[in-house]
């Protein structure tokens, strides 16, 4: 199933590509040449507007997974620290 924003975005990308072919049959210093760029310029705009991407819940998701993951190991060696301490001074006692 099409989304709606994908389906914009094809009916745009197909109105730029006629009226670049319209603006092939016209002089480049004709009044009609200049009244298509014009058009032509507002679409690219408008193109541009709407290619703005939003982040996937895909990423979304493995930044969450990562910061967990962070979290984690964070929490446990706040409360682990004194043992893995303890450990290092052990073996620099022999």
């Amino acid at each position: 199933m099409l989304s709606k924003s994908s389906d914009e975005a094809e009916s745009l990308d197909r109105t730029i590509s006629e009226l670049e072919l319209e603006m092939r049959s016209h002089e480049g210093d004709s009044e009609e040449y200049a009244t298509c760029l014009n058009r032509l310029e507002r679409l690219y705009k408008l193109k541009e507007k709407h290619s703005k991407k939003r982040i996937s819940p895909e990423t979304w998701l493995v930044v969450g997974a990562n910061l967990a993951g962070i979290i984690i190991i964070v929490a446990y060696e706040h409360g682990h620290a004194l043992t893995s301490r303890a450990i290092t001074q052990v073996g620099k006692l022999h």
